[in-house]
């Protein structure tokens, strides 16, 4: 209620802008105004203005994170043109202490600062201008300055002539459709903003008290659109149901912004009452895209509201880091393809084979071996959309806390499921979000989760401690795996070797090039490859003494050996041939099928368990 009675202040003063009377009560505020001249070379023209300012100098910044990132990300690499001046119009000296500063001196308490930005990159983290639209991640953007940050903000877009463009964006609007507000520079910086001749979708929720909106720029069809809102209402059906409600929007409306084009880059960004939507592929690959609906949508409630303390307040000038990612990504990526099920986007069988993916990392992957979920979490500053230079073993040591992630919330689901009949993780769910992220205030949580606030929740849901600490000691601190096959039996699901009794020397990916086959995939620890000594960029010679110059070749003669049977490698690596004499593998990959395609028994008892687990819970 607070946070909107402050934004109908917002918008009361805004109102009064056009006529320029109300300085008294918009002194404090910044504004900002973006146009695009150049638009056709990426560019767009900004000016930011700030008035009242005390007389320290004025510490202008470019962002180096952005909310949902968790890596840096350099934007003021894009700026330049910057000037300055005070209220009288006289230039003011800028000084550049780092890369990402500009400080502005000797100022008459009002700094209008202009900059040119270059933006070519549609995605969830940066920004993307052509003629066709102009998409705005915030902190890609926008400048801001220290000691500003609770300043109310104003913004005006200035669309190209007939361009049609229209504004889609969590902005607060205002009575010029050009001309939108924010509470203050963190909900500024959270609000992407989409400027194009989209398309748009709505429909109320909670008895009208909200919306829901699709924003989508894209060259598909409006029945593919009109079908994708539909699909898109029901994962917001089934979603809501796992909390037992809706977030409260702040301001009425939540706003799916879709760029489905040729041109955009693949992402999904989800912010507090939007998320950022780009694919390259069109509607007519629409399973694909409901599945990032899905996680987005999720994290409406999971990371926007029940928010790690770890990540409260989101610093816009560091790394962000949190040993809760596999929670917040990862629980959140678990009920991504879930809601398609419940939402009957996909039928059993997808969904089953949807779960391969994790169990197999889970299972399979070398990098358990060096850390647990929690410590995989703390990797993201250098894999979250990060760029490096220099060569890496992420293969051997890491695995995605989505992903890792999403195989505990799979794994928690099932045993609860299984050993406490009248509770589920959605149960769980519900109790955090009640805890942790209903009560909200100036659009923060009241009460951001820590580690221990998880653990110690789910033994009260419970009513179970003993457990609650065990599964963490094993599953989230520690490095087991939990066994799959056994989860999903009581669903009728199979766990099984997709290719048993197959033999393997690794999979890396190979190609011929200048007459060899060269490994051009990282090795694997624990195949024979890797035990041989090979790695990435290495030529394969010959096997048991027979040369291969094909990646066919390679292919039929490992598919004549047993698992355990001994290979000689003869490879070259950096101008020196070896030869390794190594046993294979047995290939250690797993397929998740359902009983009945599996030829097996699916009792009544396993058919209700699979119900009670994947069918719709909204209806």
């Amino acid at each position: 209620m607070k946070t909107l009675l402050r934004a109908a202040v917002i918008l009361a003063a805004l109102d009064c802008l056009a006529a320029e009377t109300a300085a008294g009560q918009l002194a404090d505020t910044t504004r900002y105004e973006i146009w695009f001249p150049n638009a056709s070379r990426h560019e767009a023209e900004i000016r930011v203005t700030y008035t009242g300012l005390p007389p320290q100098p004025l510490e202008l910044r470019m962002s180096r994170s952005s909310p949902g990132r968790y890596a840096l990300h350099e934007f003021a690499k894009n700026v330049y043109n910057v000037r300055a001046e005070d209220g009288d119009g006289r230039a003011l000296t800028l000084l550049r202490p780092d890369p990402h500063q500009w400080d502005v001196h000797n100022h008459n308490g009002t700094v209008r600062v202009s900059y040119t930005l270059f933006g070519d990159h549609a995605d969830g983290t940066y920004t993307g201008i052509d003629v066709t639209h102009a998409h705005m991640n915030m902190p890609a953007t926008f400048m801001w300055a220290r000691n500003t940050a609770d300043r109310p903000i104003a913004i005006t877009f200035r669309i190209p002539e007939s361009s049609g463009w229209n504004v889609a964006t969590q902005l607060i609007p205002t009575s010029d459709p050009m001309r939108y507000a924010a509470p203050h520079l963190q909900y500024f910086l959270d609000s992407p903003t989409e400027l194009s001749a989209f398309e748009s979708r709505e429909w109320d929720v909670q008895g009208g008290a909200q919306r829901i909106r699709i924003a989508m720029h894209h060259l598909g069809t409006s029945s593919q659109l009109d079908e994708y809102a539909a699909h898109t209402r029901r994962i917001v059906e089934e979603q809501a149901a796992v909390f037992g409600e809706l977030p409260e929007f702040d301001f009425g409306v939540y706003t799916f912004i879709a760029d489905y084009l040729p041109w955009v880059r693949g992402d999904g960004m989800e912010h507090r009452n939007s998320t950022i939507l780009t694919n390259t592929g069109s509607l007519s690959n629409m399973v694909g895209l409901l599945g990032t609906v899905a996680h987005e949508f999720f994290h409406a409630w999971n990371v926007e509201r029940m928010r790690p303390a770890s990540l409260e307040p989101f610093d816009f000038e560091q790394a962000n880091m949190s040993g809760d990612l596999w929670f917040a990504e990862g629980f959140t990526s678990y009920y991504g393809p879930l809601s398609l099920r419940r939402a009957e986007v996909y039928d059993d069988a997808r969904y089953a084979s949807a779960l391969s993916g994790a169990i197999n990392t889970v299972s399979n992957a070398p990098g358990r071996r060096f850390f647990t979920p929690v410590e995989m979490s703390l990797q993201a500053p250098f894999v979250d959309a990060a760029t490096s230079v220099d060569a890496q073993n992420r293969a051997n040591t890491f695995i995605s806390y989505y992903t890792w992630g999403a195989g505990i919330g799979l794994a928690l689901d099932l045993t609860i499921r299984a050993r406490y009949p009248d509770l589920t993780l959605d149960d769980f769910m519900r109790v955090m979000w009640r805890e942790y992220g209903v009560h909200q205030e100036n659009l923060t949580p009241q009460r951001p989760f820590t580690h221990d606030d998880l653990r110690v929740t789910l033994g009260e849901m419970l009513d179970d401690t003993a457990f609650a600490s065990d599964f963490f000691r094993r599953y989230i601190t520690g490095r087991d795996a939990p066994d799959y096959a056994t989860l999903l039996a009581p669903a009728g699901i199979l766990v099984r070797k997709a290719r048993q009794g197959s033999a393997t020397i690794g999979a890396p990916r190979l190609d011929v090039q200048n007459g060899g086959v060269v490994v051009m995939g990282p090795v694997l620890a624990g195949t024979a490859l890797y035990d041989a000594g090979v790695s990435l960029g290495d030529r394969l010679v010959a096997l048991n003494g027979r040369e291969v110059e094909t990646v066919d070749a390679v292919t039929s003669f490992v598919a004549a050996l047993r698992p355990g049977d001994s290979i000689a490698i003869m490879f070259e690596q950096r101008g020196v041939r070896r030869t390794q004499n190594v046993h294979t593998g047995e290939d250690p990959t797993l397929e998740v099928v359902l009983y009945e395609d599996a030829g097996m028994e699916l009792t009544e008892t396993m058919r209700q368990f699979r119900a009670a687990w994947l069918n719709p819970k909204a209806r």
